[in-house]
C-alpha cells in the first residue's frame, strides 16, 4: 500500500512542477518579456538569469547590491537584455529580451533570492521560429500531451488507491463476520 501511495504523490508531484515551465513562442527581430515573479511583499535582493545550455560562462542576466552587472552578461546578450521594471516592484524580476534571433532558442532559468532568504526558480522554454513553420502549431503542445499523461496516469492512481482502500475494508468486515461466526460456533458448543 505504501508503494502505491509514494507513486501517487510522485506523479501529483510532477503535475505540480510542470506548472512551473512556461513555454513561449515568438518570431525572429520581435521582444519578448521572460516573467520571473518573486513574493509580492519581499525585495529581490538577486536575480539571475541564465540559459544552461550555454557552455560558456555568463549569465543572460545578473542584478545584485540593487544594480545590474554588464560585464557578467554572456556576450550573445549584451545590450539586448533589461528589466520589465527597473524598480523590481512587487519582486517582479522580469527581464526583456530585445531583438530575438533563431540562437536564442533555449530554456532559460530565473533564480531570484529576497531579504527573507527565501530562493525561487522559474524555467521559460523559448522557441523562436518562423510564423510560417508554426502554423497549426498550438503553444504548448508538447506539454499539455505531457500534462495529459501525468493526469491520466494520477487518476489512475487514485482509482487504484481506492480500490486497494475497499478491497482492505471487505477484507476486515469479511473477517470481523467469521470472527462473529467462530465465537457464536463458540458459544454454542460450549451450551451443549
Amino acid at each position: 500500500m505504501s508503494l502505491v501511495v509514494f507513486f501517487c504523490f510522485l506523479i501529483l508531484s510532477l503535475v505540480s512542477a510542470s506548472e512551473d515551465q512556461q513555454e513561449i513562442k515568438v518570431n525572429p527581430g520581435q521582444d519578448v518579456s521572460l516573467l520571473c515573479q518573486g513574493p509580492r511583499n519581499a525585495s529581490v535582493k538577486l536575480s539571475e538569469w541564465i540559459r544552461p545550455d550555454l557552455k560558456s560562462d555568463g549569465f543572460l542576466f545578473f542584478y545584485r547590491n540593487e544594480r545590474p552587472y554588464e560585464n557578467y552578461q554572456h556576450e550573445s546578450f549584451h545590450g539586448r537584455v533589461e528589466l520589465r521594471d527597473p524598480e523590481m516592484k512587487d519582486g517582479d524580476a522580469s527581464v526583456v529580451l530585445k531583438n530575438v534571433t533563431f540562437s536564442d532558442t533555449g530554456t532559460y532559468e530565473c533564480r531570484i533570492v529576497t531579504n527573507a532568504r527565501q530562493e525561487i526558480k522559474h524555467l521559460i522554454d523559448l522557441n523562436v521560429t518562423d510564423s510560417d513553420h508554426t502554423a497549426g502549431n498550438k503553444e504548448g503542445g508538447n506539454k499539455d500531451g505531457f500534462r495529459s499523461i501525468v493526469v491520466g496516469l494520477s487518476v489512475l492512481c487514485l482509482l487504484l488507491l481506492l480500490l486497494l482502500v475497499l478491497f482492505l475494508f471487505l477484507s476486515v468486515e469479511n473477517s470481523t463476520h467469521q470472527n462473529i461466526v467462530h465465537i457464536n460456533l463458540l458459544l454454542k458448543s460450549q451450551v451443549t
